[in-house]
């Protein structure tokens, strides 16, 4: 493998990696060199390392909630412990608690917040502690590679999963913090919205088919992206947002200003906004998005996704 695309040597720890997107990852980080940590809450993790090992990799498995926040640590260590270093961190675990707004509970809320965004946070937390105290002791950079799980959920929203929705708005948020304050470290954290079909999605994407090649919808696919984001050859590329399924790569561009409203004389009565921005929005259909404005022709032009 080319040198700037293996990952020999180096240790990753994977989220969620039990099955679905976080074992293709686990799989592909494995398959390009690395040791990987595998963790999820039960035992299918056992069965994941069983699977790199069998292959002739290092992984080994921790079990446990990444939402709770010391799991941050033990995963760190475990990487650090058994290998010696911690190179790559991808948070993936989540959990869906599907709800209308309206019907949503307090639990509904608080388990997907807790397991996609605290769980993010607290492993991100532990491995930025870790990559600074290295960086401090080498007297430079390190090398570290986080990549985040979100949604494009979390640019369109998602009318019945109001949770999951603003649990991946605050992932690219702290992605993008992760970016901007562990750079000078030698880390590099970049977000991902993949589409793949996993037990989470089956409902939604449904039965694969794959006449002549991979199904499209594979999480096999995402795992590849994640394996170049994780290697050497992505060493300049830090706080982006990609969407990924099937054969495509799509780099978000950053939000931009659409229309600016300026006070007349320095203060805006509440009869100069009337005057200014309700016919801006006339013609609008308020159950569009401001997102989906500048995102609808995403699936016919390649360009942007949803």
């Amino acid at each position: 493998m080319n040198a700037d695309l293996s990952l020999a040597g180096r240790t990753a720890v994977v989220t969620g990696a039990g099955a679905g997107l976080g074992r293709a990852e686990a799989l592909a980080l494995a398959a390009q060199g690395a040791n990987v940590v595998v963790n999820d809450v039960g035992a299918a993790a056992e069965k994941v390392v069983a699977e790199i090992t069998g292959a002739g990799g290092n992984a080994i498995a921790v079990t446990g909630d990444v939402g709770d926040w010391s799991m941050g640590d033990t995963l760190v260590s475990a990487a650090v412990d058994t290998y010696g270093s911690l190179d790559v961190l991808v948070n993936n675990a989540g959990v869906l608690r599907d709800k209308m707004l309206f019907n949503l509970s307090e639990s509904d809320w608080d388990d997907v917040i807790h397991v996609h965004l605290k769980g993010h946070a607290a492993v991100s937390r532990a491995a930025a502690v870790h990559w600074r105290a290295a960086s401090k002791a080498a007297g430079g950079p390190v090398y570290g590679r986080v990549v985040n799980t979100a949604s494009e959920a979390f640019l369109f929203g998602s009318a019945g999963q109001p949770n999951y929705s603003a649990a991946k708005a605050g992932i690219v948020a702290l992605t993008l913090s992760t970016s901007a304050g562990l750079g000078r470290y030698g880390v590099r954290a970049n977000a991902i919205c993949p589409r793949a079909r996993t037990s989470m999605t089956e409902a939604t994407f449904g039965e694969g088919t794959s006449p002549g090649g991979l199904d499209a919808m594979a999480p096999e696919r995402v795992g590849t992206f994640v394996g170049y984001l994780a290697s050497p050859a992505a060493e300049k590329i830090s706080g982006q947002v990609f969407i990924v399924y099937g054969d495509m790569v799509a780099l978000m561009a950053a939000p931009t200003v659409e229309q600016k409203f300026t006070a007349g004389n320095g203060v805006f009565s509440v009869e100069e906004f009337g005057a200014q921005v309700t016919p801006y929005f006339e013609d609008r259909d308020p159950h569009r998005t401001y997102a989906a404005y500048s995102v609808a022709k995403l699936d016919e032009t390649g360009t942007n996704a949803r």
